[in-house]
């Protein structure tokens, strides 16, 4: 074999060898976005080792109102079971005008049921205690013990979208109004969302949320008024050393329906770091 024949043959075998070689290792991509929704309850549980600490502020422009959230989550010992907190403050309207202080505690139980971060199909039904821990008289909190049932649900529809799905209600069997009468409420919520994974760091999301809210009007009555939000937002992550991850968020619910008229801004701030060192076992 001489000349052209023999030069197309080391370009064949250069080409093939090239083509049967190893690609080098790609880079890992950053932890993604999962667990960082806004007013709708997503269903994975804390890895272990990890704890998050979440903020979240709403404020109405009509009313002036607003409220505070802080919730720190906690995974016991591992994804199973998850224990949390949310402490509340709030700016409340009232008849003498308006009131801020601190509002009921709730302490939080979520058992990972189905799945986990990495399946398609997650639940997660959670059961919270309610603590009277906010003044009534100053309408600030329910005036009893209460209890909260949530079933979040997720679904992974494809590489680009997730979507969630809440069903819920919270039980107050003695709570009390301003003038101390007391009254049983029972008020169910819906809530659902999709959210567009744009890429690992940073997603759109649209949330729809539905209740009914109940508050005592005299004894052994109460007032009905249902909330129907559509709420747009955006949410950013950075990654840092040592496996941090801060998440900012903002959105917008919108009242629609029963709800016209309601326009607020949502703000959201989650810290989520291991504090522990993790193992390969």
């Amino acid at each position: 074999m001489r000349g052209p024949g023999l030069i197309l043959t080391l370009f064949a075998c250069a080409f093939f060898a090239q083509g049967q070689a190893p690609a080098p290792p790609s880079a890992p991509e950053p932890p993604g976005i999962q667990d960082n929704s806004f007013l709708v309850e997503e269903a994975y549980n804390q890895d272990p080792g990890v704890v998050q600490h979440i903020q979240q502020f709403v404020r109405d422009f009509r009313t002036g109102t607003w409220v505070y959230s802080f919730t720190q989550e906690w995974p016991v010992p591992s994804m199973a079971h998850q224990l949390s907190y949310t402490l509340t403050a709030a700016r409340v309207l009232r008849q003498r005008g308006q009131d801020v202080g601190l509002g009921d505690l709730e302490l939080n139980y979520r058992y990972q049921l189905v799945g986990n971060g990495e399946a398609e199909v997650a639940m997660a039904p959670r059961l919270s205690l309610i603590l009277p821990t906010g003044n009534f008289r100053r309408e600030l909190g329910l005036g009893a013990v209460g209890f909260q049932s949530q079933i979040p649900i997720s679904l992974v529809l494809s590489r680009w979208f997730a979507a969630h799905g809440n069903v819920g209600v919270t039980w107050v069997p003695s709570a009390r109004d301003a003038e101390g009468d007391r009254a049983r409420l029972l008020a169910p919520n819906l809530g659902a969302s999709l959210v567009w994974l744009a890429s690992p760091t940073w997603n759109l999301l649209c949330e729809t949320v539905w209740a009914r809210n109940e508050a005592v009007t005299g004894p052994g009555r109460i007032g009905k008024q249902t909330l129907f939000l559509v709420n747009p937002g955006v949410r950013v992550a950075w990654n840092l050393r040592g496996g941090l991850q801060i998440v900012g968020g903002l959105s917008a619910p919108l009242g629609v329906g029963p709800s016209r008229g309601s326009r607020s801004i949502l703000l959201y701030l989650s810290v989520e770091h291991p504090f522990r060192k993790r193992t390969n076992d």
